[in-house]
């Protein structure tokens, strides 16, 4: 049996912590994947971490500006993270690897920064005909098979927990790995190097939920 590795879910006052925090150890259990999983602020700890979960929930600038309150805690995990450290972001956890936030942001303004891992930034969804904003509930995935490590063992339309009225705008097509469709294209899944998100509730979406997590663990980039 291979060594444990140490999973660091970074709390910083947004996100599903507890929800994340089992989902992953569900998917550690069933991949065999041997793992001590901390909920944690304390950059020390992210400084040790074999592999970083980032999960959000809410607006695009209260998460950053949550990251950014807590001393050391945003510089240690991208210190990490560019030193090869597998990264999964969350929801607004994925939408902080843009370049940025436009949520709350008033007309002419910068936005908020985000880690810009993945080109583009984070805009409001067009409301589409006879759909409602946010998008909320279970949609299908469209990928290509075999395009992704973290797509292992998924199938076409696989079905994915979505709560979300933001999303990714001008990025770039290489770095987006899965899409769903809502009244057009939508950015699901996106990776680069060893940065990889989730627009979608991973750790809501039960067993392809799951099987992500478990490719995460096992995930090599």
């Amino acid at each position: 049996m291979s060594a444990a590795q140490t999973i660091a879910i970074i709390d910083y006052g947004s996100g599903n912590l507890a929800s994340a925090s089992r989902a992953l150890a569900l998917a550690a259990d069933r991949r065999n994947v041997p793992c001590y999983i901390h909920v944690t602020s304390d950059p020390q700890i992210v400084a040790r971490a074999d592999r970083i979960v980032l999960p959000g929930q809410g607006a695009f600038a209260d998460c950053a500006r949550g990251l950014a309150l807590v001393p050391g805690l945003r510089e240690t995990l991208t210190m990490r993270v560019d030193q090869g450290v597998p990264f999964l972001g969350i929801c607004v956890g994925m939408q902080l690897m843009a370049e940025r936030g436009m949520e709350h942001a008033l007309v002419g303004a910068a936005g908020s920064r985000g880690f810009g891992w993945v080109q583009g930034d984070i805009t409001a969804m067009t409301p589409p005909p006879k759909l409602r904003l946010p998008q909320m509930g279970w949609n299908g995935l469209n990928f290509t098979p075999g395009a992704h490590p973290l797509l292992e063992g998924l199938e076409q339309d696989d079905h994915v927990y979505f709560v979300h009225s933001y999303a990714l705008s001008g990025y770039e097509p290489s770095q987006v790995i899965a899409t769903t469709d809502y009244g057009g294209p939508v950015v699901a899944m996106v990776a680069h190097g060893n940065r990889a998100g989730t627009q979608f509730h991973v750790e809501k979406s039960q067993d392809v939920g799951l099987r992500i997590l478990g490719n995460f663990l096992r995930w090599s980039p």
